[in-house]
């Protein structure tokens, strides 16, 4: 259900509930109200163990006592009850927060209970929609919630953590600033343009809007890393059949995710298996080998191998050092580099290296993008993943930046760094004043909708119907 379907004053104004922890069975779980009147309703369902009224909720005070069935007079359960009031809240409006046994039975009956004196089920972040209608947080801020409940590893939480304290919105505010004290400057030479009268200092303008494009296109640099760290690192396990592939994949977990066989063509489908290194997560893929075939079904295998190694951010390429010696190698190689297109994404692995001669292991030490390995014996795995953790240049993020995670925002500055090429254009061929104006009304626009100063319904309705229920 669209939560604006609703006249937006009703629906901001009447109370709500929701269950705000996991859904499931626990030792506690915990729901949320919020709303006019959310007070005075839990007064007629709440009795304190001391046997006072609770005729007077005071802000950030737990009580406890029992839930009781209006017509039975029954008691539901013996509860915790933390009260909020507006606008000294999460949502900015009056709250409660009911800390209960976590009975999959006793949370469904506090919630209907709830709902029968009229308080709705909530919809999909439409706790954390009123926060930010309410102005107890920017839009990016609210996004940042989402991105923090969500985080997986220790990167995706340092992001998540630098955009809810508010340094992002910060910085965005602040590019807001600079451009709406030019573009009042422009808008007030429009209202004087019969004096000709020039308030904006065309040099400082310039020179503003080129440090305010380049802000921008550092922060649009970053969205490449944010979405390594919010989507995962694909590496891709690639080479021909019976290379080790597979066995590569079991080293790197510990545990039999591959079926291994000395059958050449065992692995048919894509395999793909998580694991964090530093922080970030990797999203390692196993394929089926390359080479020509007959059988329809390992043909389908290979033609989605070739798909997964064009997404690859990191390809593995195994190479069996057994019955090679170094030009063939070298041969192989160059074949993989003509054939897939990928220099800086590749690492040329020779596996089995545990069994090879001296003399060509010599010959590939050290060499950039190639390393000796033994999958079967997990002889330097790790020398491996270090090589992985490298090739992204994840090491040198700097998490006191801020780096962009979410597409919308990559959308609003890509458009607000075009709208500043325009103003920047328009300067130096010197046109009107109207069309520099205009442009800069737009970059303010697409930089405003990251913050919420500027944003449509049905964008508001898209980023907080994917928020959980109890958010």
């Amino acid at each position: 259900m669209n939560i604006f379907a609703r006249p937006m004053n009703s629906s901001l104004e009447e109370p709500i509930v929701a269950l705000a922890t996991a859904q499931g069975q626990a030792a506690i779980a915990l729901i949320r109200v919020s709303g006019k009147d959310c007070h005075t309703l839990i007064e007629n369902i709440f009795r304190q163990k001391n046997g006072k009224p609770l005729s007077s909720i005071k802000r950030n005070r737990m009580y406890y006592g029992d839930l009781m069935h209006t017509q039975s007079n029954t008691m539901v359960d013996e509860v915790m009850l933390c009260a909020y009031q507006a606008p000294y809240s999460y949502t900015g409006q009056d709250m409660l927060e009911i800390s209960c046994h976590g009975s999959l039975f006793i949370q469904q009956q506090i919630i209907q209970l709830l709902i029968s004196l009229g308080v709705r089920h909530a919809q999909p972040g439409e706790f954390t929609m009123r926060a930010y209608l309410n102005g107890k947080m920017d839009l990016s801020r609210a996004e940042a919630v989402a991105d923090l409940i969500a985080s997986e590893n220790e990167s995706q939480h340092k992001v998540a953590l630098h955009h809810l304290k508010g340094d992002y919105a910060s910085e965005i505010l602040k590019l807001k600033d600079k451009l709406i004290e030019f573009a009042s400057l422009i808008e007030l030479e429009n209202d004087f343009s019969e004096e000709d009268v020039e308030f904006a200092d065309r040099t400082q303008l310039v020179k503003v809007l080129s440090e305010s494009k380049m802000h921008l296109n550092t922060l649009l640099q970053s969205f490449a890393t944010g979405q390594a760290i919010k989507e995962g690192i694909p590496v891709v396990i690639a080479g021909k059949p019976n290379a080790g592939k597979s066995t590569l994949l079991n080293a790197l977990f510990g545990d039999e995710r591959a079926i291994v066989s000395s059958i050449a063509g065992t692995t048919r489908d894509t395999i793909e298996e998580k694991i964090h290194l530093k922080g970030i997560q990797f999203r390692f893929i196993d394929t089926a080998g390359l080479r020509e075939t007959n059988d329809e079904v390992e043909m389908i295998g290979v033609k989605r191998a070739l798909q997964k190694i064009d997404e690859a951010a990191v390809l593995l390429y195994l190479i069996d050092v057994l019955g090679n010696d170094v030009e063939a190698i070298h041969q192989e190689m160059d074949e993989v580099r003509e054939r897939l297109g990928k220099m800086d994404e590749i690492i040329f692995v020779l596996n089995k290296s545990d069994k090879a001669n001296e003399k060509l292991l010599a010959h590939f030490e050290n060499k950039t993008g190639v390393l000796c390995i033994s999958a079967k014996e997990q002889w330097k795995t790790d020398e491996l993943l270090e090589m992985i953790f490298d090739k992204n240049g994840l090491s040198a993020v700097n998490y006191n930046q801020s780096i962009v995670i979410n597409a919308r925002h990559y959308d609003a500055l890509e458009k607000a760094s075009n709208a500043l090429k325009h103003v920047l254009h328009s300067i130096e061929q010197k046109k009107s004043n109207d069309l520099i104006a205009l442009d800069l009304r737009h970059a303010l626009m697409h930089v405003g909708e990251i913050s919420g100063g500027i944003t449509h319904e049905d964008v508001l309705s898209s980023i907080f119907s994917r928020f959980c229920i109890g958010k």
